[in-house]
């Protein structure tokens, strides 16, 4: 039970459970009406996709960034997000788009191995400062985040985060994705901590 501290009796249960309603309500809890319809929960797809991200790190540096931007875009399009490929505008690349519950988010990706600090977040945040006032973003960390680093970068800001960690939890807990940002977007709201860990977010 969510919140409880108990153990799960049932294997990944919350996200069978969450699976379960979604696919009785036809388009997900607490989704917008003018967002996509859920596509029916895929474990192949699911499995396949801890596969990919697994046999990243066999690739060498130089190629696996790339690959990392194509792997997030086969995990949203996964769970319906309408992803969009990287793209450049003048000045600047931007890794993807996405769009959950009506709203834009932009996308930026980072594999290095050491922790993203402020630095990296500011730069990000301020290409969402030069976009519409709606805009939202996304910033994916595979290695994490520097405490010091998001300290410093403060709260109240328009961006959530997400490391790898919290990729294999979503995917290995069977949790759909959209469900994990609704979650992440609304403790930003609440809190203004833009970086709070799924295993926080779902207790087991």
């Amino acid at each position: 039970r969510e919140g409880s501290g108990e153990p799960e009796k049932v294997n990944n249960g919350r996200g069978r459970l969450i699976n379960l309603i979604d696919r009785l309500n036809g388009t997900g809890t607490a989704r917008s009406s003018v967002s996509p319809p859920v596509p029916a929960f895929n474990t192949q797809a699911v499995t396949a996709l801890m596969v990919d991200l697994t046999a990243l790190t066999d690739h060498p540096p130089h190629d696996r960034g790339y690959r990392f931007e194509a792997f997030l875009k086969s995990l949203f399009d996964a769970f319906g997000l309408k992803a969009n490929d990287p793209f450049r505008l003048r000045g600047e690349q931007i890794d993807g788009s996405f769009e959950l519950n009506g709203q834009t988010y932009l996308l930026e990706a980072k594999w290095h191995k050491e922790k993203t600090g402020v630095a990296d977040l500011h730069v990000f945040h301020g290409k969402l400062d030069q976009k519409a006032a709606w805009t939202r973003g996304l910033f994916v960390s595979y290695s994490g985040f520097t405490e010091d680093g998001l300290h410093a970068f403060g709260r109240g800001k328009k961006l959530i985060c997400m490391d790898g960690l919290d990729i294999f939890e979503t995917l290995n807990r069977q949790l759909p994705l959209y469900h994990v940002l609704e979650h992440k977007a609304r403790k930003a709201a609440e809190t203004g901590n833009p970086f709070v860990r799924v295993g926080e977010l779902f207790v087991r």
